[in-house]
């Protein structure tokens, strides 16, 4: 039983981060229209942002807001810089930009931070563990299980009850009428990255909790595996983003209990092979953004 408990927890807390990293590539998918993998090295420059800071004798909370500040700015520049002069361009054009930007980023992290993981101290709230019923859950899982709660719950408020949310929701539903209505496009177009900055600098703590480094190609691995959630919970929809990200995580969390120690390897392989062979029988994911549009 305890181990049923341990293994549900970490099935939910690594499957929360792949939610919160896809919710940010779906927000900017909804209105544009293609998949930004430099998103990856938004978590990356979280990481280095939270190890200066750090090192400069700032107070853990102080750091991690000045890292998140760090994070959607560069989100918003990345916009500014390379997205906005190719608005109205093929979505593949946007994607192909972006790749370039991601490996632009990822040489910029190597030249300027060297390629050795950088380890980050972290206060004991984070590194710790909790005793529940003899089970000892670490307190990054369950911070991180909480934190995207949270966070899916204010997405939801904001999207649903504020100005600036609405705006984004009617933009993603229709864009050529939401500009008609008088709608800012420069203003929704930053907004959205915006958002998608500040779920990267939060999953990327959360990740940095879990692993308790920074290295140049630390944002790779999860979000491939965030637009596979993506994809899983269908595109578009940030409801099939957080649902295609524990669903992930599950899969992900089983296949260790269930292959051998000499087949982990494979394991990433058989995940991809898996949700193949789970589009095939619905391909529009979870939670189409049709059969789910945007709250």
């Amino acid at each position: 039983m305890e181990l049923t408990v341990q293994y549900i927890v970490n099935a939910l807390s690594l499957g929360g981060v792949y939610a919160l990293i896809a919710l940010g590539l779906a927000i900017v998918f909804s209105i544009f229209g293609f998949i930004n993998f430099a998103h990856g090295e938004l978590l990356t420059l979280f990481g280095y942002a939270l190890f200066f800071a750090l090192a400069a004798g700032m107070p853990f909370p102080i750091a991690v807001a000045v890292a998140l500040t760090v994070c959607m700015l560069a989100a918003v520049a990345m916009e500014r810089v390379a997205f906005r002069p190719l608005r109205g361009a093929n979505p593949m054009t946007l994607l192909v930009s972006s790749f370039a930007i991601s490996g632009a980023l990822q040489v910029v992290f190597q030249i300027s931070f060297g390629t050795l993981p950088k380890p980050i101290n972290l206060p004991g709230f984070l590194t710790g563990a909790f005793n529940i019923g003899g089970v000892y859950i670490g307190a990054a899982q369950l911070i991180s299980i909480v934190t995207v709660l949270a966070l899916a719950l204010a997405l939801n408020l904001f999207l649903s009850r504020t100005k600036f949310g609405l705006s984004l929701v009617a933009s993603a539903q229709d864009f050529d009428v939401a500009k008609l209505m008088g709608i800012r496009v420069n203003g929704v177009y930053a907004l959205a990255f915006a958002v998608s900055g500040l779920l990267a600098g939060v999953a990327a703590l959360l990740w940095i909790s879990m692993r308790g480094s920074v290295a140049p190609d630390m944002g790779f691995n999860p979000l491939v595996k965030a637009f596979v959630a993506t994809i899983v919970g269908g595109m578009g929809s940030l409801t099939g983003a957080v649902a295609g990200g524990f669903f992930l995580g599950i899969i992900e969390v089983a296949l260790q209990i269930i292959l051998p120690a000499d087949y982990l390897i494979f394991r990433d392989a058989l995940i991809l092979a898996i949700l193949i062979g789970f589009l095939l029988f619905r391909p529009r994911g979870l939670l189409p953004a049709a059969a789910m549009p945007i709250k």
